[in-house]
């Protein structure tokens, strides 16, 4: 159905299970803590509703989604006297 990719997977899956089942835990572990850093660059003036949704969203998405965040520059607020 995938074609080579299929025939890797199946071959992985039954031949180094160890390295299929720790690599999830890792892809999990390495998604849970860019999303916990994306709660630590919420300092950029976000509020709650927002910070929770770019937190949910880096972690489905991961990097790309906290590559965006990184580039976020908020626009300096207006000095009041």
């Amino acid at each position: 159905m995938l074609g080579p990719l299929g025939f890797l997977s199946k071959y992985i899956r039954e031949h180094h299970h160890s390295l299929m089942y720790n690599g999830w835990w890792l892809a999990l572990m390495i998604h849970v803590a860019e999303a916990l850093y994306s709660l630590k660059l919420m300092n950029k003036g976000l509020n709650n509703a927002v910070t929770f949704l770019w937190f949910v969203q880096t972690f489905l998405f991961g990097i790309a989604s906290l590559g965006l965040l990184l580039k976020y520059q908020p626009e300096p607020l207006p000095k009041q006297h």
